[in-house]
């Protein structure tokens, strides 16, 4: 029950809501092995500090590892926003988020509590999300945050969830600072890849994604450290939303030759031929564009040269992909078999009908390149075609295809 003093509203907290070490309401609640809950911060300075007991049972811990209680985290997220206690907690006007953002420029005390009583200021609606994207300090406060956050996952992740929310709001600034900060600000986005929730990892993909503006933001994205390999093995887990967001990520900071090496030698080809049997129509789109992508390098196309079932994918795709997946698919299989000349890839090819798929292909009217390309697919794949009894008569073509510029 709130109470009214001196015009000022106090509240009541439930007891399993506060952190039996600060007496705050947990932001982050973990449960030790010995059943007691915590919040994250307080019980990893408390671990920190050199103790190996439970702070409140004060037993001897035989694992000192957390596990999140999500169903305590759930109520008091709804208790925090539902509830006429929601209010303290709130930033609903100018005067309460000024200091907020002091705190933030001034010290890294709390950081993930401070960004947290902003992250559900921010949830209440679409207009509340506007107002902090464009209130002054905002986003200089925010990518401090981030920047000093890359060992902090509460920070972190709070820091990813608020970016994610406002960049569409006020991007051009805060591309600019996260750019000028990239060394620390990646830093912590690579922290929240490792050690992040899925939902946060998503975010974080698409905030890479959306600073990869132009060649040179691209290319700074995919130079830091461990990223490009760290992002693809995301696709291996098979959650599609990641894998959209991942398969985006990755055809924007492919620009350069030693990045789409460093992903071929991650065994990006095989993970993405995988993907491509079994997955959506829309994710299968993305599929074909980082293999048209890869194919622009020696590498890529040697690793796609002896994957078995790559060429089969490719084929049973491309008649019912749009029309852009569609010239992907072709330019994947050109490269293949008229630019390496890969008699096997041929072969698997003419054996799934690839002459009608082309010629079907090719009705679909195309641009030149497009259908240079398809026309030399014919050319090539018309000598295995007949013996697998095809019999296909096609005319000569004299074509020059140049639109791919190889590595």
């Amino acid at each position: 029950m709130a109470k009214v003093r001196d015009q000022k509203l106090y509240v009541t907290v439930p007891s399993l809501f506060r952190c039996p070490i600060s007496m705050d309401v947990m932001r982050s609640p973990v449960s030790l092995c010995t059943g007691v809950t915590y919040d994250r911060a307080s019980i990893q300075r408390w671990l920190d500090s050199g103790h190996d007991t439970c702070p409140a049972t004060l037993q001897v811990l035989p694992s000192k590892d957390f596990i999140p209680n999500l169903t305590l985290h759930r109520l008091i997220r709804l208790w925090l926003l539902s509830s006429s206690a929601a209010e303290p907690f709130s930033p609903s006007s100018a005067d309460h988020l000024r200091p907020l953002l002091r705190k933030i420029h001034t010290s890294d005390d709390d950081l993930a509590g401070t960004l947290s009583i902003i992250a559900e200021f921010s949830l209440k609606s679409g207009e509340k999300r506007r107002s902090l994207a464009t209130f002054p300090g905002f986003d200089s406060a925010l990518v401090r945050a981030l920047a000093g956050s890359n060992s902090l996952i509460d920070a972190a992740e709070n820091s990813i969830y608020l970016l994610d929310s406002v960049f569409r709001e006020n991007g051009e600034k805060i591309r600019k600072l996260i750019l000028d900060a990239r060394e620390e600000c990646f830093s912590s986005m690579v922290f929240v890849l490792r050690n992040g929730s899925m939902k946060s990892k998503i975010e974080t993909v698409r905030i890479l994604e959306f600073l990869s503006c132009d060649f040179q933001s691209s290319k700074l994205v995919a130079e830091t450290r461990g990223l490009l390999p760290l992002v693809a093995s995301f696709l291996k887990d098979g959650v599609e939303e990641l894998n959209d967001a991942v398969l985006s990520l990755l055809g924007v900071v492919s620009v350069t030759h030693s990045a789409k090496m460093e992903l071929v030698s991650s065994g990006i080809v095989e993970v993405v031929t995988k993907l491509l049997r079994a997955c959506s129509a829309a994710t299968a789109e993305r599929c074909l564009r980082m293999l048209a992508i890869l194919a622009t390098c020696a590498e890529g196309r040697a690793a796609m040269a002896v994957e078995p079932s790559l060429a089969a994918a490719v084929v049973e795709r491309i008649t019912k992909a749009p029309k852009a997946a569609a010239a992907d698919a072709v330019a994947v299989l050109w490269s293949l078999c008229c630019l390496c000349g890969n008699v096997k890839v041929r072969d698997d090819v003419a054996k799934r009908n690839g002459v009608v798929v082309v010629l079907l292909v090719m009705q679909r009217g195309w641009e030149e390149h497009v259908r240079s390309m398809c026309v030399d697919l014919i050319k090539v794949l018309k000598g295995p075609a007949c013996k697998n009894g095809l019999g296909l008569e096609l005319g000569c073509y004299d074509t020059k295809t140049t639109h791919i510029k190889p590595c």
